[in-house]
């Protein structure tokens, strides 16, 4: 049975190494981001983030060096740019907690944490949250979970931070580049209770639940496939490679993207050179 307590892909957490340097490549790229967030002592991080819906991305970036925040500098050492975890949308962190624990992963957390958030009309309110994430060494394609309860979503979810030049609507897949597509996902399954499928190119999706974006395990190979002339520089041979994301005007999106959106297929593509080690594939919603 699929876990109870923790519904599909919330956010994808792309890690860099600048943050503000960052927001300002994803804003050349027709995102709206949200103003910059810092996270406590504890965790020694700070953000913005990229609002869609249901869904959205972050971006992190380490502030000061923490014992919580050791893997995400590892990840930066070894791979550089990238995706370093996807959220899952937890209903009840603690409850979710223990359903994994239940089934032997040894949750770590949950852990309560927030960030002060400017709202548009000028006052200052903050985002709460409370996490759990699966055992580090569980990262299924070199892809940390986590799952993420949010306890003031009206200070996350804000209408004008919604609203993109290049008319991203929501996250269709994760992608995720490995030697081994049908192990790593059927590795994702076991840690989420969901079977995954086999595409007709040999990739393995897996859905996330509660009708989110799918995650998608696949080879550099089947990922060139998929998107013919777009050079995939940058990206490590195994872990979080991209994001397809539905758009509501394509027209917009190739607009907002310039020079950086490559017409590939029926996507229109932006290189993982030019997004923080992130290739983003635009399509119709």
């Amino acid at each position: 049975m699929a876990l109870k307590n923790v519904i599909g892909i919330d956010h994808a957490v792309v890690v860099v190494k600048e943050l503000d340097a960052a927001a300002e490549t994803w804003k050349r790229l027709g995102f709206t981001l949200s103003p910059r967030g810092t996270h406590s002592e504890k965790m020694g991080s700070g953000n913005y983030t990229i609002m869609l819906d249901p869904d959205y991305i972050e971006l992190l970036g380490i502030l000061a060096e923490t014992d919580h925040n050791a893997p995400t500098r590892a990840f930066l050492a070894r791979r550089g740019e990238g995706i370093e975890r996807i959220a899952f949308t937890a209903i009840d962190s603690a409850a979710g907690a223990e359903e994994i624990r239940a089934r032997g992963f040894e949750p770590i957390g949950p852990i309560d944490f927030e960030r002060p958030v400017p709202m548009p009309d000028g006052s200052l309110s903050a985002a709460k949250f409370r996490v759990f994430q699966w055992p580090v060494a569980e990262a299924p394609g070199g892809l940390r979970i986590f799952a993420c309860q949010h306890k003031t979503r009206e200070t996350v979810w804000i209408p004008e931070l919604m609203r993109h030049a290049n008319a991203a609507r929501r996250l269709k897949q994760a992608l995720i580049v490995t030697p081994e597509p049908a192990q790593d996902a059927a590795h994702l399954s076991r840690l989420i209770d969901i079977e995954g499928r086999r595409e007709a190119d040999g990739a393995v999706t897996v859905p996330s639940g509660g009708n989110r974006a799918d995650f998608v395990f696949l080879t550099a190979d089947q990922l060139s496939v998929r998107y013919p002339g777009v050079s995939l520089d940058g990206l490590a041979e195994r872990g979080g490679a991209g994001l397809v994301i539905a758009s509501h005007d394509l027209a917009a999106t190739e607009k907002a993207l310039g020079a950086a959106g490559i017409r590939s297929g029926a996507s229109l593509v932006v290189p993982p050179a030019s997004a923080t080690g992130t290739l983003l594939a635009f399509v119709a919603s």
